[in-house]
């Protein structure tokens, strides 16, 4: 493409973005008029003994409505995606008693990281804005001593989605909640027992999903006994130079931010065939082989990647400097990691 022609597009793309901006902040007017504040949906982070990484997003979301059985209807996919972002806000968090205020970027996201002597483990974390009430969430403090760790897929990996790409966005974020959905047999006794073997294993679930699903997310991983973990999503819309933010950017930079942030933690990836998990995860264990303990990648059933449209190879990868294992569930990789040492072999552990 000439270079004219790519800074024309740059130019447009731009030009998107800044007239999104306006249009949320014409709502963000409106809400207000109707009496509306802001609050945050905090989700868990995670960090060193000595910084956290604080993650949530600011928002003024539509008033929940009782059910008519004395319960307030779920901050589902379609309610998060018409609440109005609050780009650029000041918000006050709450760690070990300090407080550190802090602004949102431009779609009301706040991904910051903020120093804190804490040892390791969960930490209570607040989050407020416009002395609104603080709500909470929590950090999980990685270990110096720490050697091991699991990154993990969501979207076929944990969760079956069993629906065409280009509806499955729509489907998650407008429709379905936690209790419409069904995990992936096998896959929350998998990832229970990696953190039982290994004390003090930082737990990340990184996903392409927008932010607007993270509290269905959080849900439906609690409801369906996933082990609690720090939840790296990202924002929709146009960026500077491109109509939709990359997936695949998105995953990559965050793998080389935790090899960066944690040299000491081998971590475990967990993925699946049907996107580009393999993918990233070869380049990034070509990058840093000395971050990756091993990779479990869940083969798709042959509707599932039909699907999604197609799946990737995982059956070759000899050359590989760490163990690569591929299952149809979560026993089956069970049982692959225990033949490649990543997991004892010796537990009686039921994986039904």
């Amino acid at each position: 493409m000439p270079k004219n022609s790519a800074a024309a597009r740059r130019a447009k793309v731009l030009w998107l973005a800044r007239l999104e901006y306006r249009f949320h902040a014409w709502r963000e007017r409106r809400a207000r008029r109707s009496g509306l504040t802001p609050t945050v949906a905090a989700f868990p982070g995670y960090g060193g003994e000595d910084w956290v990484r604080v993650l949530g997003r600011v928002l003024i979301t539509p008033p929940a409505r009782d059910r008519g059985d004395g319960e307030y209807a779920r901050l589902r996919g379609w309610r998060s995606f018409v609440a109005v972002p609050i780009g650029f806000a000041q918000v006050t968090v709450r760690i070990d008693g300090q407080a550190h205020d802090v602004v949102a970027d431009r779609g009301g996201v706040v991904d910051t990281v903020l120093p804190a002597r804490l040892v390791p483990g969960w930490h209570r974390v607040t989050m407020s804005v416009e002395d609104g009430e603080p709500v909470e969430t929590r950090v999980f403090i990685v270990g110096a001593d720490v050697a091991f760790g699991v990154v993990c897929d969501v979207d076929d990996t944990v969760m079956v989605t069993a629906l065409p790409r280009p509806l499955l966005a729509a489907w998650n974020s407008f429709v379905a909640d936690e209790r419409a959905r069904q995990p992936v047999p096998g896959m929350s006794v998998l990832l229970e027992r990696l953190v039982r073997e290994n004390t003090g294993a930082p737990v990340v679930y990184l996903s392409t999903g927008a932010w607007n699903v993270g509290p269905t997310l959080l849900r439906f991983l609690g409801r369906h006994l996933f082990p609690a973990g720090a939840l790296l999503l990202t924002d929709w819309g146009p960026t500077h130079d491109r109509w939709f933010r990359s997936g695949i950017d998105h995953k990559q930079s965050n793998l080389t931010r935790l090899a960066a942030e944690f040299p000491h933690v081998r971590w475990l990836l967990v993925g699946d065939d049907g996107q580009h998990d393999d993918a990233i995860y070869t380049a990034f264990t070509g990058a840093h082989p000395q971050n990756v303990a091993a990779v479990a990648i869940r083969r798709l059933s042959s509707t599932e990647a039909m699907l999604a449209g197609g799946r990737t190879a995982v059956n070759d990868h000899s050359a590989a400097q760490v163990p690569w294992v591929a299952g149809d569930d979560g026993a089956e990789l069970l049982d692959r990691l225990e033949e490649v040492g990543v997991l004892r072999a010796d537990d009686a552990t039921d994986r039904s």
